[in-house]
């Protein structure tokens, strides 16, 4: 009987430790790697804009009960701006609020959405990041998008979640800041 006690305890503390589910991800995207793309000390303003309609980046859907929506523990549109400024500062720009050239960066898309079944569990992502620059001219407009997709078994592991949401803002990152017709826009 003495050693019953504590292993029902064990078993329900980690019962509960196992249900919690987080109410945020933190999210921890990185700059990769960026190609110099302008030896002229060409002299850009940044901005970033979070355009989304929503401001959660997981929902997990657990039928029949109602989703549950987990947003991120910092600002996206922080982490980004932080990003791309690093990002164009490393492909050889000069980031100066005044510049007449201007890169708005607008991230329109950021979700996961996640369908737990009773052994498993799939997570779809969609990510959208629309550039748009100008200069006194003309104007430059593109649209990047990914997706990402997998499958496990049990339940989200929020863990798994976050890094892959990472893998894919620093994918789509990285080939934006390495964008060829952008960088040909700005250096004209």
């Amino acid at each position: 009987m003495k050693k019953i006690i504590p292993t029902l305890l064990s078993i329900l503390l980690l019962t509960a430790c196992a249900s919690h589910e987080p109410t945020h991800i933190a999210l921890n995207p990185a700059l990769g790697a960026v190609g110099l793309h302008t030896t002229n000390d060409t002299a850009i303003s940044i901005e970033m804009l979070d355009t989304r309609s929503k401001s959660f980046i997981v929902q997990l859907d657990q039928a029949p009960e109602a989703p549950k929506l987990v947003s991120s523990s910092e600002p996206i549109r922080a982490q980004l701006d932080t990003i791309f400024r690093a990002g164009m500062r490393k492909a050889g720009y000069v980031i100066d609020p005044a510049a007449s050239k201007q890169v708005e960066f607008q991230l329109e898309y950021l979700l996961t959405n996640v369908i737990n079944n009773t052994l498993n569990y799939e997570a779809k992502t969609r990510l959208v990041i629309n550039v748009k620059a100008s200069n006194s001219r003309q104007e430059f407009t593109k649209s990047f998008s990914g997706n990402g997709y997998f499958k496990d078994s049990f339940s989200p592991d929020f863990a798994t979640l976050e890094l892959e949401m990472n893998k894919l803002i620093d994918k789509l990152t990285t080939e934006i800041l390495n964008d060829d017709e952008l960088h040909q826009f700005l250096n004209n």
